[in-house]
């Protein structure tokens, strides 16, 4: 038993590690190199949703709606632009959804997220440089290690229980805290303005529902990962699900001028 979890652990140092060096250098070159990153990780996240929502549709389907998916994010991030681009975007997701046998909804929705996620990492990396898109990283990753401790060590009442039991109301509020600590980290680094601490905490709630939403998904499809694609880890859906609703509403907030200030 302990040899096998050993060998659990390794796999997923060893898959973190060839993640993180990945996103990093995608994150820090910017340009066609982070734009090609988005684009074939909102592909494979358009495949496994999918794949676990109809697990009985014939073989190709669900790769045609990943490549479809891909092609939507990369075509509408270099052409039309604004909201032109994200009408095509929604439009692209009801088109999408239409294929399903049942849950259409709830995957168009999904859906939607994904496709202004993959498009908003773009633009916004982009228009925003660097350190924009390592601030959302930032938040993802400090509410998701405080939620985890917090809620462990803490405990308490649950967040959402009939959905996601495991998140507790704790954890969440130490999500939101220490996203807004990598708020006030970026307004003083980067001479922001201090909106950018109740904002950083607004977007680790809407991670913290993107989270949500994939459990609530999986939980419905009884399954345990959206697939097996990163070894230890189980799929890109269940490694980005809250980067997804954090970029998706950073997207929109940018798009109402939120974020004008700090276009350089």
């Amino acid at each position: 038993m302990a040899s096998a979890n050993f060998s659990d652990l390794k796999a997923r140092v060893l898959s973190a590690i060839v993640m993180v060096a990945v996103g990093a250098f995608a994150i820090w070159w910017g340009g066609v190199v982070f734009a090609a990153l988005a684009i074939a990780l909102s592909g494979l996240m358009a495949w496994e949703l999918y794949a676990m929502m109809q697990p009985d549709a014939p073989q190709g389907r669900a790769e045609a709606h990943g490549v479809s998916t891909a092609i939507l994010v990369g075509v509408l991030s270099f052409t039309l632009g604004g909201w032109l681009s994200l009408a095509g975007l929604a439009l692209g997701a009801v088109v999408l959804s239409m294929r399903l046998t049942r849950d259409k909804g709830i995957f168009g929705a999904y859906l939607l997220m994904i496709l202004f996620a993959g498009h908003g990492l773009i633009v916004l990396r982009d228009a925003f440089g660097l350190g924009f898109v390592l601030w959302l990283v930032g938040i993802v990753i400090a509410s998701d290690v405080a939620g985890y401790f917090a809620g462990r060590i803490l405990g308490g009442p649950k967040f959402w229980p009939r959905i996601s039991p495991k998140k507790t109301w704790s954890g969440t509020v130490a999500g939101w805290i220490c996203a807004a600590l990598v708020g006030v980290t970026f307004a003083v680094l980067m001479d922001l303005s201090w909106v950018v601490v109740p904002v950083s905490a607004l977007l680790a709630l809407a991670g913290q529902l993107g989270d949500i939403a994939e459990s609530f998904i999986k939980r419905r499809m009884g399954v345990k990962d959206s697939s097996n694609l990163i070894p230890g880890h189980g799929g890109v859906l269940d490694r980005f699900d809250a980067l997804i609703a954090v970029a998706s509403l950073a997207l929109i907030l940018a798009m109402l001028g939120a974020f004008s200030g700090l276009a350089g």
